[in-house]
């Protein structure tokens, strides 16, 4: 099976780009690993709040379990007969979640909110707008069309049971939304690894914090679909490609379906909505409309003039007058829009900066006498 578009429009970068060892598709990953978004993905909450714990999942590992789950399933695939390109997959589920706020979802909701529907702030959209505009100082990673694409349609909102490519090429651009799909079998597959990633790697963070206990999971699911991250994961993996290899559509068979939408009611039940979770959610909503007032603010006093932030005590200031000293050239391309400035600054904080920017601006430094 093929992609609906001609081989060489999935190569097209803005830049173009010669890669005779690395190939175009290595480049991408190469390119979204050295960049600065994907390093402060670390300390970016997957779902536990700024986690203490060096073993529960945060926003990097996730990215790594999709990219390495879209891989395997575009091999298992080839392995059929199929002509799918697995370093494609790879840097589309590597780049996926580079637009997610600190907090998670909380941060998506609360940017979303202090946007005041002048636009919306999602992070699938988001992260194409870091890595085709904000990243390397506002010049972008120079990206292959395939790869954008496939980051700007993975929707991690979606529950499908099957997907075939869009066969028409998107003005990536103007994709304000969840609706669109993916113009690649890669851009699908990872669109399915994402939640395949998340599903059982929640209810393994899950256990290790105690909301919950082995127990409480279905005994159907967990002898058909699997007790342990891994298993759930090869169960997914494994139908996914079963029941799609004969295909021109990639999906999971409607038993394991079925299971996946128990499964999947069962974590938002008592994972997601843990009242554990929604508490800290709400903190980390609090914290992301009062740092945006706080610079919004900031920014309609101080403007342009680089050298008021520098004087500024608070590191928060300085540092935000730096990022606007460097993304000068662009935001001026891309109409000064104060709100929009302010969101993309904070949407690439990390949980442990904002935390930090919160206590600045909330409790002063104590007197330093001589």
């Amino acid at each position: 099976m093929k992609n609906p578009l001609e081989a060489k429009e999935y190569t097209e970068r803005r830049f173009i780009k010669e890669h005779p060892i690395r190939g175009e598709f290595f480049r991408d990953q190469t390119a979204i690993i050295h960049s600065m978004p994907f390093r402060r993905l670390k300390h970016k909450t997957q779902v536990f709040f700024a986690p203490e714990n060096d073993h529960v999942c945060t926003r990097i590992e996730h990215v790594m379990h999709v990219a390495t789950i879209g891989a395997t399933i575009c091999k298992g695939l080839n392995n059929f007969g199929w002509d799918l390109n697995p370093d494609m997959a790879y840097a589309i589920g590597l780049g996926h979640d580079l637009g997610h706020a600190p907090f998670g979802h909380a941060g998506e909701t609360a940017l979303n909110r202090k946007l005041n529907g002048e636009s919306k702030f999602m992070h699938e959209v988001n992260s194409y707008r870091v890595v085709e505009y904000i990243s390397n100082d506002g010049k972008g990673l120079n990206l292959t069309y395939g790869v954008k694409d496939g980051i700007i349609n993975h929707n991690g909102e979606s529950f499908e049971q099957y997907l075939s490519p869009c066969v028409i090429k998107h003005d990536l651009d103007k994709i304000l939304d969840r609706k669109s799909i993916s113009t690649s079998y890669e851009g699908c597959i990872v669109r399915f690894s994402d939640k395949i990633a998340y599903l059982g790697r929640d209810i393994e963070d899950a256990l290790i914090a105690g909301i919950i206990k082995l127990m409480d999971i279905p005994e159907k699911i967990r002898q058909d679909v699997g007790e342990t991250n891994g298993h759930i994961i090869d169960n997914l993996v494994r139908d996914l490609i079963e029941h799609s290899k004969d295909s021109d559509k990639i999906g999971f068979s409607d038993e394991l379906f079925e299971k996946l939408q128990v499964l999947k009611s069962f974590n938002y039940r008592n994972i997601y909505l843990h009242p554990t979770i929604l508490h800290y959610r709400k903190m980390g909503e609090k914290i992301i409309e009062e740092l945006f007032d706080y610079l919004l603010e900031t920014h309609s006093n101080l403007g342009e003039n680089y050298e008021k932030y520098e004087e500024s005590e608070i590191l928060l200031i300085k540092r935000f007058g730096r990022y606007l000293f460097k993304m000068r050239e662009f935001y001026h391309k891309d109409g000064n829009v104060p709100r929009n400035i302010v969101c993309d600054y904070i949407a690439g904080m990390t949980d442990n900066y904002a935390l930090e920017s919160m206590k600045q601006i909330k409790i002063p430094e104590p007197l330093k006498f001589k």
